[in-house]
């Protein structure tokens, strides 16, 4: 019985522990020099890079799939 209550117990925090931890990418980040430091914010400022025109949409996916593709420098910072 004290075994159930211990892995019940375990489990629960588990769990509280994982809805409350910090999700990659949640918001966008950027380093000291103000360039993105993650996904989201090269995301964002891909998107309004284009929508200025500073970019075409080839560039804009470009960068996005070189820094946040399956082997992206950016993945999960």
């Amino acid at each position: 019985m004290k075994i159930a209550k211990t892995l019940i117990v375990l489990l629960i925090g588990f769990f509280i522990g994982y809805l409350f931890k910090e999700k990659p990418n949640s918001e966008a980040k950027y380093g000291e020099t103000g360039l993105a430091t993650n996904c989201r914010g090269l995301i964002q400022d891909n998107y309004r890079g284009y929508k200025r025109g500073n970019f075409s949409a080839k560039e804009a996916l470009d960068s996005i799939n070189r820094n946040c593709g399956e082997n992206g420098l950016l993945w999960e910072e």
